[in-house]
């Protein structure tokens, strides 16, 4: 049986960032010739400290959604649609490089870094209160760390705008990106970002303990707290996981248009079938039971607690608003 703090073959710890920065690094090295890619390993490195607090100017993340288990679940489907897309190349498409490989891997590892708050942040209590904004602000700051990576500022532009595929305030295709290569690097990282958490195999559990408190930070969620219409809102958790099978069938057509169907790359590198596919449909069919009939004892998963023992990710009389 697979566990919950493993990926989706049950081989990798997701909660682990050196187990997971060993197989992206792993999977790096047989692509590019046996090349060391030390950016990588430092970037592991950086984000293990970075999220668990043991950083000078960002305080440890409090989203118990958009965790450490989720970036690196996010960064090692990254990691294997790049593979998969290598391994079937057709006439004209052209090869992964190095570099690309390096932008694409440090975009999804800190896709939501813009969660992270500052510790001079003195308007947010909560990571969960940048929501909205928090893609804007993980670009930001991807432009600031791949310089400080040596990788140069080219690479730093490119790293900093492929992170607005993980977000939905920007069409996919009014992304300004002015290489094919790149754009298909973009469809991929937007792709794992859907995958991976859709076929974590605590989803469901984590929209209605995790995902529904964050959103009630954000003003997306609970009848007082709607900040927009034009956005999703919901009553509770309960509310959001009967809700997830619609939103399954929007992240379809997302993944089958705007994403140009990238998915694909993952059976290609499981060698058949697509296990986040997989993963995923198996989440929504029990999704649909749920929502015909009473939620009480029917989510018992437990995720991992990836979030330090003093961090409390929100208030709480959050939910009873």
């Amino acid at each position: 049986m697979r566990r919950n703090d493993h990926d989706v073959t049950d081989s990798v710890q997701t909660t682990d960032p050196a187990a997971v920065g060993a197989e992206v690094v792993r999977l790096s090295r047989s692509l590019f010739n046996g090349a060391r890619v030390p950016e990588l390993e430092r970037a592991f490195s950086d984000a293990a400290a970075m999220y668990a607090g043991a950083h000078p100017e960002y305080f440890a993340c409090d989203t118990g959604y958009h965790d450490i288990q989720h970036v690196l679940d996010v960064t090692l489907a990254m990691a294997r649609l790049i593979e998969g897309y290598q391994r079937s190349r057709r006439n004209g498409d052209e090869p992964m490089t190095r570099e690309v490989f390096i932008a694409g891997i440090l975009a999804a590892l800190f896709h939501d870094f813009g969660y992270l708050r500052r510790r001079n942040d003195r308007r947010h209590r909560y990571g969960a209160e940048y929501t909205l904004t928090h893609v804007s602000r993980s670009a930001a700051f991807l432009r600031r760390y791949v310089r400080s990576l040596g990788l140069g500022d080219a690479l730093a532009h490119v790293t900093g705008t492929l992170v607005h595929y993980t977000g939905y305030e920007r069409p996919p295709e009014m992304i300004r990106l002015s290489d094919t290569l790149l754009r298909r690097v973009g469809q991929m990282l937007g792709t794992a970002d859907i995958l991976a958490q859709m076929a974590d195999r605590c989803y469901l559990e984590k929209c209605r303990d995790r995902l529904y408190p964050e959103f009630a930070l954000a003003r997306l969620a609970g009848h007082r707290h709607a900040v927009s219409r034009t956005l999703p809102s919901f009553a509770s958790g309960e509310d959001l996981v009967q809700k997830t099978p619609g939103f399954y069938q929007g992240a379809l057509m997302r993944l089958d248009l705007q994403l140009a169907r990238a998915y694909e790359y993952a059976a290609r590198y499981f060698g058949g079938a697509n296990l986040y596919l997989d993963e995923m449909k198996k989440n929504i069919r029990y999704a649909e039971v749920v929502a015909q009939g009473p939620a009480s004892g029917m989510l018992r998963r437990q995720p991992p607690r990836t979030l330090p023992a003093d961090v409390e990710p929100y208030p709480r009389d959050l939910i009873s608003l």
